[in-house]
């Protein structure tokens, strides 16, 4: 199977981009525009394989994408390529406008074109698959809600209102055009590689330079959250197994306060870098509360047992076997991270590849 990735440079792109090549014999074409959150270094591992290309293109690009499906042939698209950080949107919702909706659009109207030129057979084994979020449900007012795949869209932010829009575009293209497209709903996702602006990493290397620790508000906002790794493994088996038009809610059945989080870090931290930066008595002490994100929501969580039920997967990390992974990878990883916070990952980009066929 050749397996059209774009967004493959990101956070959970890159993860699924390696479960891929190093889980199966499928190939896979990764797009991606490289935005700052773009990042060619999470790759290096798998960047040499033979089943494996990268494509520099924009999804917004429509002559781009369409010689991509006509060059590379793709059986099926996993679609993630997205703005997806809240406190951007807030402060620049355009990004996500063009790129959430208007991308996802152009990527549809690739696919169905491409869709459409296929013999019977190749069609009807085609999948679009795209990637959304929990936020587009809004959040939860009751202690033991939990989001559905028929939970009603109440978007927060730009950023979830965006990819909300998005979700609708997919349901629309196989309602009015059968295009044969899959819906996954994620919950926070966390790892290696993460981009550091992002909670859990922005708190592992803000301690370990002994810098304040800033938690919105009281931070007893509750999110459940997902191993990239376990997220990486859920969308493959989704786009092998999944129905056509099913929507599918993916968590780790692991809710914690914002706050919690940090905590965890902090003792986890204690524990593998006792040698704290100067200054610094017990990494607790650098946390910081700060004035409250606008439109924040109080609480997410997912109900996961439709994609266990129907299709047998389950996440196979809790959070504590998940974040200990996690700062050990960070405090093993210096140099990914530091070419992430100098800037530098930024200005040695690859060139395109668009003469490489995968085998």
């Amino acid at each position: 199977m050749k397996v059209l990735v774009t967004g493959g440079a990101g956070f959970i792109g890159s993860a699924v981009v390696r479960h891929i090549i190093n889980n199966t014999q499928d190939s896979v074409i990764n797009l991606d525009k490289l935005t700052y959150a773009g990042n060619l270094e999470s790759l290096t591992d798998i960047e040499n394989n033979e089943r494996y290309v990268f494509e520099q293109v924009d999804v917004c690009d429509r002559i781009e994408l369409d010689r991509v499906f006509s060059q590379h042939q793709p059986n099926v698209v996993m679609h993630l390529a997205a703005e997806s950080h809240v406190d951007r949107s807030i402060d620049g919702p355009a990004a996500f406008i063009e790129t959430n909706i208007i991308g996802t659009y152009n990527m549809l109207e690739a696919a169905r074109q491409y869709w459409n030129q296929l013999d019977d057979s190749k069609k009807q084994a085609f999948r679009f698959h795209h990637i959304s979020t929990d936020e587009v449900y809004g959040d939860l007012e009751g202690t033991d809600d939990l989001f559905t795949e028929t939970t009603s869209y109440e978007p927060s932010s730009p950023y979830s209102a965006s990819k909300a829009s998005s979700d609708h575009l997919v349901r629309a293209w196989l309602r009015t055009y059968g295009l044969p497209t899959i819906v996954t709903n994620c919950s926070n996702n966390y790892g290696p590689y993460h981009f550091p602006e992002k909670l859990i990493p922005l708190m592992i290397l803000n301690a370990l330079e002994g810098k304040n620790l800033p938690v919105y508000g009281n931070g007893m906002q509750i999110r459940d959250w997902l191993y990239v790794e376990d997220h990486a493994s859920a969308l493959y088996t989704v786009v092998t197994k999944g129905e056509i038009g099913e929507t599918y809610n993916i968590g780790g059945h692991n809710e914690k306060a914002n706050i919690d989080v940090v905590k965890t870090i902090c003792t986890l931290l204690e524990e593998l870098v006792p040698n704290k930066p100067k200054g610094v008595a017990q990494y607790q002490d650098l946390i910081t509360y700060v004035t409250d994100r606008p439109g924040h929501d109080v609480r997410y969580a997912i109900d996961a047992s439709k994609i266990e039920r129907e299709l047998g997967w389950k996440p196979t990390e809790t959070f504590e076997s998940g974040i200990r992974k996690t700062v050990e990878w960070y405090l093993n990883n210096k140099t990914w991270w530091s070419r992430v916070l100098d800037g530098s990952y930024s200005f040695e980009r690859l060139g395109t590849t668009e003469n490489k066929e995968v085998k």
